[in-house]
C-alpha cells in the first residue's frame, strides 16, 4: 500500500481476528523485519533489540507452549475460554514476531557508563518499544493485521529452550500477525488538548 509514515500510524491497529494465510510472501515481511532492525534508533546505539520471526508449524508451536503453559496455571473452567482466544485470536495467524531485548548489552552499557547505569534498561525497553511500533506499522502496510501480547515471563524459559535462544536474550512481547478476517474494535481518543502542552 505504500502509506506516508503518518497514514501508516493512523491505521495501525489491533486486529484479534486473524487468518493463517498472507497477502504477501514471507519474504517482504523478513524485509521488513530486517529494516525495522537495522533502521530504528536505540539509546547509545545500543542495537540490543533482537527479533525472532516465526512462521508456520514454529508459530504454531509458541502458542501450543502458550496454551499448555497457562493450562497449569488457571483452572479448568477458565482455561476453555483463554484457550479459545488463544486459538482464534493468535494461533490463527500466519506469523509471530518475538520482541526481545539483549542483556548482555545493558549489562556493557552499565559497566561502561556507571552515571546512567540506572536508565540502561529503561532505555532498552524504549528501543524495543520502538521497534513493535514500526514493524507493527510495516506489517499493517503490507495488509496483515497484528496485535501485542505479552505472555512473558510465564513462557520465557520454554520459549528460549524451544528456540535454543540465548540466555541473555529476554522476551518483551509477542506479535502474532496474518490477514484480518474481521475489523477492528472502536477505538477511542483522549482530547488532545489534555495530552499535549504547546508553549511559543
Amino acid at each position: 500500500m505504500k502509506r506516508t509514515f503518518e497514514e501508516a500510524l493512523e491505521h495501525r491497529r489491533s486486529y484479534y481476528a486473524i487468518g493463517s494465510d498472507s497477502p504477501v510472501l514471507d519474504e517482504e515481511i523478513v524485509h521488513v523485519v530486517r529494516e525495522a532492525v537495522k533502521n530504528v534508533p536505540s539509546a547509545f546505539n545500543s542495537q540490543s533489540t533482537r527479533i525472532v520471526l516465526l512462521f508456520g508449524d514454529e508459530h504454531r508451536k509458541l502458542w501450543d507452549i502458550v496454551k499448555s503453559t497457562l493450562k497449569k496455571r488457571i483452572s479448568a473452567e477458565a482455561f476453555v475460554q483463554t484457550e479459545a482466544k488463544i486459538d482464534g485470536c493468535f494461533a490463527s495467524g500466519h506469523g509471530t514476531v518475538l520482541y526481545l531485548e539483549d542483556t548482555s548489552v545493558v549489562k556493557k552499557l552499565q559497566d561502561s557508563f556507571p552515571s546512567y547505569k540506572d536508565r540502561f534498561p529503561t532505555w532498552s525497553q524504549h528501543a524495543s518499544a520502538m521497534h513493535q511500533l514500526a514493524v507493527w506499522a510495516m506489517l499493517e502496510d503490507l495488509g496483515l493485521g497484528a496485535s501485542l501480547q505479552h505472555y512473558n515471563p510465564l513462557i520465557d524459559e520454554e520459549v528460549r529452550r524451544t528456540w535454543n535462544l540465548p540466555e541473555e536474550w529476554e522476551l518483551v512481547a509477542e506479535m502474532p500477525f496474518g490477514t484480518p478476517t474481521g475489523e477492528p474494535g472502536e477505538k477511542e481518543f483522549e482530547d488532545l488538548s489534555k495530552r499535549i502542552k504547546i508553549f511559543r
